[in-house]
């Protein structure tokens, strides 16, 4: 069944807020190693490195207020997924020191938090 017309804008709304995170992150000093990275738990929308630790960043866009902030679309079942990712990645890789953070992108700007769960 096609994608309806909202779901393309959501599509293209999150792949645009992805692509500023992206953009934000490497100007404050992170080194991305991947993007969108699809585990049999999950994606984590980026991945990256910065002061030894790999970080685990979950972006959230939103063009309006209407649904709050985007922090808050960050919930329990999802930090608990992140953590599968990020045990997943370290089977895959090795241990690691990880942290997560929630990279909020909306019409203002972009806003990292950084150690967010």
């Amino acid at each position: 069944m096609p994608d309806t017309q909202k779901d393309f804008y959501k599509k293209l709304l999150g792949l645009k807020g992805e692509i500023k995170a992206a953009r934000y992150l490497k100007k404050h000093g992170y080194k991305s190693i991947k993007r969108n990275y699809v585990t049999p738990v999950g994606e984590a929308d980026i991945i990256a490195e910065k002061g030894g630790d790999v970080v685990f960043i979950e972006v959230k866009t939103r063009s309006g207020k209407a649904y709050g902030e985007p922090k808050d679309a960050v919930g329990y079942k999802k930090q608990e997924k992140y953590r599968k990712i990020a045990a997943y990645y370290m089977m895959v890789n090795g241990e690691c020191n990880v942290s997560f953070a929630v990279c909020e992108v909306t019409n203002e700007g972009v806003n990292l938090i950084e150690n967010a769960f």
